[in-house]
């Protein structure tokens, strides 16, 4: 979520930091910082916690002259959101400046060897390691009488990344190389503007749009030199790269889509990454024992809800069922999930305390908007206090229209998602309200502490059970997916808290790859659907362990009796010999089960529609906010 912008030319660089920082405020942030290398060759920087017009009042009455500079939104991740953690960070001499998208993973490790050498730290963040490595490698360099100059900078930012583990978007500037701006990247994006005689680069193409057309993408383990006098770009064995730039549409976004033949198959493996984030964020320990879930809200009016009512629309919906579920079951607070475009035209009898949750992943839904609008003009016509709107909204766009309307936000932060068809974002959806059921559940005491103190700890280490989950699942449902090519109609099912992810399941099939599906509680089946079953309709069982398990076999039986093709999403235990294909699942608790069922379910689907031929990304008749009522 975080904002980097980074110029050197001609001009002067403050003017262009600020409006490329203006176009990134969609992405949300707390914070935000500039530094620039001014005429007489001094890093002057400037910091200020939240919105970015309180930067741009504390710098509009300085003569901040310069024509190489750095900017940047910060969304904390380590350090809370104050002035001291804002980018850019220095070295302790003042003389280099660094701005950072990503995690250094190993920063802690980095720091602690720093601090035994001396350093003083003046930030919570894992990015001040980095210009002080940097410092320190210029001063190795120094005793080889290696000149000042930009390749100098090159070198030892390159020596520095070597030892750097995680995700990075690095831009860096030397008051030594006061024309010079090094940049390097590793699975997070940047992109690079060219000008006549003046470079900018930024996280994503909004900062660039008002600059230039003509970008330049950069590769992963890339790193660069910016000068303006030119680029040089080099890979990961410093071998020196040449290729041509692309031209930016004035509506294009260019976002990173590595190596993946779509978007979406990219997506899907960014959910472990999300998961990791979402821990990070969301769950902070009070002690050896126990954790609580952050919010940027105050929450002290959730100890008087009595009941939830939760609006949304399609994907979104799904996952509002798997929160519903999770709100009721594990929280113990009654909660009702309405589709959004009938709750306008029908909606229950207002009752006191009650929390109205929407949800959308684009915070642009017309359907959920209109009804969250209508909602909350309802309640304040009655003039009752108790009836007066307690609203959250769980969306990935903060600068959304949703996220104006609504005054507390549950930001999913699951990055851009460009495939029509959401994965990642439903993924955080799921996240957020695995959070609020922590929350609710800790205030209503509906679970012992070590219940939730448990369902945490399985949050906190799921991450990991997700990258070999998704590795894994997407060689299977690849080889799966043949099977589908003259599949007309596939059934899913699911029970409890699965029956969602089999609606889900359903969904995603139909809107990508055309094949019609259909979710249903695996005990309705033999309600009518059972009439569909022959060879040619394959059913997709969700079963895991858990109060359904056996249910959901005796499901699976009697399809299997009407000669149905049976695919189990399962753990390897004992009763899921019934099936003809099994997508393993890892031994899991079962209120953790549909962060994992998903999964397979994304990737089969993806799969089915890559091997037809299909445009996944964009498939026909959809949108990916849907802004029409």
């Amino acid at each position: 979520m975080c904002g980097i912008v980074a110029v050197t030319g001609y001009r002067k660089a403050l003017p262009l930091l600020i409006d490329g920082l203006q176009k990134l405020e969609y992405r949300g942030y707390d914070s935000a910082g500039i530094a620039v290398i001014n005429e007489d060759n001094n890093l002057i920087c400037d910091k200020s916690e939240g919105k970015l017009k309180n930067l741009i009042n504390k710098v509009s009455n300085k003569d901040i002259s310069g024509y190489v500079g750095i900017g940047h939104t910060r969304w904390a991740t380590h350090g809370k959101p104050i002035v001291k953690n804002a980018h850019p960070h220095l070295d302790s001499l003042g003389s280099i400046a660094v701005v950072q998208n990503g995690i250094i993973e190993n920063f802690q490790e980095l720091k602690s060897k720093l601090e035994k050498e001396g350093v003083d730290f003046k930030s919570d963040t894992d990015t001040e390691v980095i210009p002080h490595l940097i410092q320190k490698e210029l001063n190795n360099l120094s005793k080889l009488n290696l000149e000042n100059n930009g390749s100098t900078l090159l070198i030892a930012v390159r020596n520095v990344i070597s030892d750097l583990e995680g995700a990075y978007a690095l831009a860096v500037i030397w008051s030594g190389a006061p024309d010079s701006l090094v940049v390097a990247r590793r699975q997070a994006p940047l992109i690079i503007g060219l000008g006549e005689g003046e470079f900018v680069c930024a996280s994503d193409t909004p900062a660039i749009a008002n600059f230039t057309k003509t970008i330049l993408p950069m590769e992963d383990e890339e790193i660069g030199l910016l000068t303006p006098l030119g680029i040089e770009l080099y890979d990961s064995e410093n071998e020196r790269q040449y290729r041509n730039p692309v031209s930016l549409k004035s509506s294009e976004q260019v976002v990173d889509k590595k190596n993946f033949r779509h978007y979406m198959h990219k997506e899907i493996y960014d959910q472990p990454e999300i998961a990791k984030n979402w821990v990070k964020k969301y769950l902070s320990k009070i002690d050896s024992n126990q954790y609580k879930i952050n919010y940027a809200f105050d929450t002290n009016f959730l100890e008087g809800i009595e009941r939830i009512q939760i609006l949304a629309c399609g994907t979104s919906r799904h996952a509002s069922m798997v929160g519903s579920y999770l709100l009721e079951q594990f929280s113990g607070i009654p909660t009702n999930v309405f589709y959004a475009s009938e709750f306008r035209y029908s909606p229950p009898p207002l009752l006191p305390n009650t929390l109205t949750i929407g949800v959308s992943q684009s915070g642009e839904t017309a359907d959920t908007l209109a009804a969250l609008n209508m909602e909350i003009k309802r309640r304040k016509l009655t003039n009752k206090l108790e009836l007066q709107p307690n609203l959250i909204a769980i969306t990935n766009r903060l600068d959304s229209s949703m996220g104006r309307l609504v005054p507390n936000i549950i930001d999913i932060s699951a990055g851009i998602e460009i495939g029509v068809a959401a994965t990642k974002t439903f993924f955080g959806q799921l996240l957020s309200f695995y959070g609020l059921a922590i929350k609710f559940a800790q205030l209503r005491n509906s679970k012992s502490a070590d219940e939730i103190n448990n369902l945490i700890l399985d949050l906190i280490n799921l991450p990991p059970q997700l990258e070999e989950l998704v590795s894994s699942h997407n060689k299977i449902s690849e080889k799966l997916a043949h099977d589908f090519s003259d599949i007309k109609d596939v059934i899913f099912l699911g029970r409890g808290i699965n029956y969602p992810i089999a609606l889900e399941g359903a969904l995603k099939l139909k809107e990508i790859s055309y094949i019609h599906a259909a979710g249903y509680p695996a005990g309705e089946m033999k309600h009518g659907p059972i009439a569909l079953l022959e060879k040619k309709v394959p059913v997709i069982s969700i079963a895991t362990p858990g109060k359904v398990f056996e249910k959901v076999i005796s499901n699976a039986q009697e399809a299997k009796a009407r000669d149905s093709y049976l695919i189990g999403i399962a753990p390897k235990c004992k009763g899921i010999e019934i099936f003809d294909f099994l997508l393993p699942l890892p031994a899991i608790d079962e209120w953790l089960s549909p962060l994992v069922a998903v999964i397979p379910l994304q990737l089969l689907s993806y799969h089915i529609a890559a091997h037809k031929g299909l445009d996944v990304d964009q498939p026909r008749n959809l949108a990916k906010s849907v802004t029409v009522e």
